[in-house]
C-alpha cells in the first residue's frame, strides 16, 4: 500500500508536504487557499513533481480535490509484450 509523500524535513522543514504523527498535513491552509489551476502546477512542475502518481492521487484526495487527478497524474504506457 502507498504512504503519503515523507519530505526531508532537515532539508526543507516548510515543506508543505509535511505531515504530523497522525498523519495529517501541517500546513493544509497552504493548499486550500491555492486555487486549482496553481495545485495542477505545482505538483506537475514545483515540488509535487518528485512524487509517484499514487502518492498524488492520495495527496489529491486528501485535500479535497480529487478531480483534479486526470490532469495530475500522468498515464504510463507500457511497451506491448513480446
Amino acid at each position: 500500500m502507498a504512504k503519503f509523500y515523507e519530505p526531508d524535513m532537515g532539508a526543507e522543514p516548510d515543506n508543505p508536504f509535511a505531515r504530523d504523527a497522525n498523519g495529517k498535513l501541517v500546513r493544509r491552509s497552504y493548499w486550500l487557499d491555492m486555487g486549482d489551476r496553481s495545485i495542477v502546477l505545482m505538483m506537475n512542475h514545483g515540488l509535487g513533481k518528485v512524487l509517484s502518481n499514487e502518492q498524488k492521487r492520495m495527496h489529491l484526495n486528501d485535500i479535497g480535490r480529487g478531480h483534479l487527478i486526470e490532469e495530475v497524474c500522468t498515464v504510463e504506457i507500457l511497451p506491448p509484450e513480446k
